[in-house]
């Protein structure tokens, strides 16, 4: 069912800020981990180091994908939203409400992946 382009930022923004919030509440769970006091012996310092390491790489992941939301966002603001960067086509409906950050159409996502291979 095809919606109207202001449903559409609306259903977008509120799947957006959702997801900020989330990952927002994540991070803030997350900073015991990282700040976990180490001692013991080598064992659990060595345990402490592991869980840091994988707390700070889902924090590094959390806020990347934050920082595509608030690009999200801005391109709404613009006027700019659900245009594919690389085709300058529309990105699909569907596609937007799965990943309402997206930047790319289906099409302009394997033109870049085709071009990420033949570069790689």
């Amino acid at each position: 069912m095809a919606r109207t382009r202001a449903a559409l930022l609306a259903e977008c923004t509120k799947r957006l800020l959702k997801t900020k919030q989330d990952l927002m509440n994540g991070l803030q769970a997350s900073k015991a981990d990282i700040e976990v006091i180490t001692g013991g012996d080598e064992a659990d310092q060595a345990a402490d180091f592991q869980t840091k390491a994988a707390a700070l790489a889902m924090r590094e992941s959390a806020l990347r994908q934050i920082r595509e939301i608030d690009q999200a966002m801005n391109r709404i603001h613009d006027d700019q939203y659900g245009i594919c960067e690389e085709t300058e086509e529309p990105i699909e409906e569907e596609r937007l409400l799965a990943l309402p950050w997206t930047r790319l159409s289906v099409e302009g996502a394997e033109i870049r992946d085709r071009r990420k291979s033949k570069f790689a």
